[in-house]
């Protein structure tokens, strides 16, 4: 995508495509590439409605700037964020930590595959053991090591006020309604993998 500067909008583009006034130095106007994107589609391509765009390209755009954030809070750490996913998803189940792979899976947002190298990983580096389960043996349970709880523990808060402060610019009642928004687009579109 370019990033020469588009057309002023008319005044019922404004309503729709611009974000609201951040506090902070800089107009937000001048980070918004879609924004300017959009203004290009309409520019070129009228007869497509690309006001779907207004969501979710700033989703897809958001996933990189959160990403970006998360890691170098992360990397204090020693972590990356899938690793500390795992770490912090066996955390939040309670002693004694431990969940199958298929269970982690269900969490995770990549591949089975990219699960096993990191849980590899983290075996290797003392931060969980991999056991038989007791009641299958032919099943694998995985659990934090006191290690593993103790940077987890420690990663978690960090993780936490990192996110806290990408929301920083809304309201109470604000993060609550996008909350809301986005629980709701992820569970009408949860099985669905295109529309057209």
């Amino acid at each position: 995508m370019q990033t020469d500067p588009a057309p002023a909008p008319t005044t019922d583009e404004t309503a729709t495509d611009q974000p609201a006034t951040d506090a902070g130095p800089g107009d937000p106007a001048d980070f918004d590439t879609v924004g300017r994107g959009m203004a290009r589609w309409r520019r070129e391509r009228p007869d497509i409605d690309s006001s779907g765009k207004a969501v979710v390209g700033r989703i897809l755009r958001l996933e990189g700037v959160i990403l970006k954030a998360v890691n170098a809070t992360l990397a204090a750490h020693g972590l990356k964020y899938p690793a500390y996913a795992i770490l912090a998803t066996l955390r939040v189940e309670g002693a004694p930590y431990r969940l199958s792979p298929s269970q982690l899976q269900q969490t995770m947002l990549f591949s089975s595959g990219g699960i096993s190298n990191l849980l590899l990983r983290l075996e290797k580096d003392g931060l969980i053991r991999r056991t038989s389960d007791r009641n299958d043996r032919r099943s694998v349970i995985v659990e934090l090591t006191e290690k593993g709880v103790a940077l987890a523990d420690a990663a978690m808060a960090d993780h936490a006020a990192t996110e806290r402060h990408l929301i920083r610019m809304f309201t109470q009642d604000e993060r609550g309604q996008l909350a809301s928004m986005l629980a709701r687009m992820l569970a009408v579109n949860a099985d669905a993998p295109g529309y057209v």
